[in-house]
């Protein structure tokens, strides 16, 4: 467009000073050049090379549509260069009409060029603030995709932590109890290498619908079945109570009542809680007490074995889980051994803050 224009302008002087016009198409042109195509750092410098090659074709004479030239490097200098210098472009762009009337002749149509170009320079500054948003708004985007990704991998490590951890826990108790009875009650041995492998089909399936692979439970393959929720807490209990474990449950209220995102978050919990207690403190009396009342639920994991020391991923993965519903999480000695304490709303409530 911009060399369009230019060549108008050198056609339209071509019966007066046709030597002067190529001259000025020229330098017009290497600067255009050097500011479109080549974006040179020095766009500035480029622009007043292009605006100046200008100005001689179309010097004293504001009927020349080469001055829409002019424009086009001033739009183009906003656009591409930013507000800032688009402005001094502009304002050298001003000053060269207001030369022409001052210097070369008076006539009024130089008004309408500068408001021309005053309006091509708004309109440029308002595309490239749209631009400048549309960019802040895909990095904007990138991160939140980046941020949910990194969340689903963290709660399908949290998920898949927590059935491993148990079935693991699980299993090594009835290999245990195995390995004592293989020699005095081989059918006490095969009823407990039984159970360890059920679990560990039933926990390799719910990894498989954890990630998505696998749906047995929704009969449509890579639809992740159901999570586990309160109402499954007892049969967690009894897995632990078949593989030896001494563990009791209380439970006051309906469990069959809880939303199922508290009721899942219960069920991990206590989950992981129970793994805890049978991997740091095994043949120690355990106690599962869930009391609900009113808008919450409340849930204790009691050990009667000494507290030791773990990694804490498991503690944290408690507390994030208890978080995420709005709801805490925590976990010390209780002067008998060990305790994991939890409430959760079983009403929507925004999440609490975590000191």
């Amino acid at each position: 467009m911009f060399a369009v224009f230019v060549a108008i302008g050198v056609s339209s002087r071509a019966g007066n000073d046709l030597i002067g016009a190529l001259s000025g198409a020229v330098l017009a042109v290497a600067g255009g050049t050097l500011l479109f195509v080549v974006r040179s750092r020095l766009a500035f410098a480029a622009a007043a090379v292009a605006v100046a090659g200008v100005v001689v074709v179309g010097n004293a004479d504001s009927r020349d549509l080469v001055w829409f030239a002019l424009l086009v490097v001033v739009g183009w200098v906003i656009l591409a260069g930013g507000i800032k210098l688009g402005l001094a472009c502009w304002t050298a762009g001003v000053a060269v009409f207001a030369g022409e009337w001052l210097w070369a002749v008076r006539d009024p149509g130089w008004a309408p060029w500068t408001a021309g170009l005053t309006a091509t320079a708004l309109a440029m500054a308002l595309v490239r603030h749209q631009l400048v948003l549309v960019e802040a708004l895909k990095t904007a985007q990138a991160g939140l995709a980046e941020r949910s990704a990194a969340e689903e991998r963290n709660r399908i490590a949290r998920e898949i932590h927590d059935v491993i951890a148990h079935s693991l826990t699980v299993s090594l108790l009835h290999i245990s109890a195995a390995r004592l009875a293989v020699e005095t009650d081989p059918a006490d041995a095969a009823r407990a290498l039984g159970e360890a492998e059920r679990l560990a089909r039933h926990s390799l399936d719910e990894v498989r619908g954890t990630m998505g692979l696998l749906g047995r439970g929704s009969g449509a393959p890579g639809v992740a079945p159901p999570a586990p929720g309160a109402p499954q807490v007892p049969e967690l209990v009894g897995q632990l109570r078949r593989a030896g474990a001494d563990v009791t449950l209380v439970v006051d209220g309906d469990l069959a009542t809880l939303p199922s995102t508290t009721g899942s978050t219960l069920y991990r919990i206590t989950q992981e809680a129970l793994t805890n207690a049978t991997k740091h403190a095994p043949g120690a009396e355990v106690q599962v007490q869930v009391d609900i009342t009113g808008d919450k639920v409340e849930f204790s994991v009691g050990s009667a074995g000494p507290p030791r020391q773990g990694t804490g991923m498991g503690l944290q993965g408690m507390r994030e889980r208890a978080l995420a519903v709005g709801g805490t999480c925590s976990a010390g000695p209780d002067g008998r051994g060990w305790m994991v304490h939890a409430c959760l709303p079983l009403s929507g409530a925004s999440p609490a803050v975590s000191k």
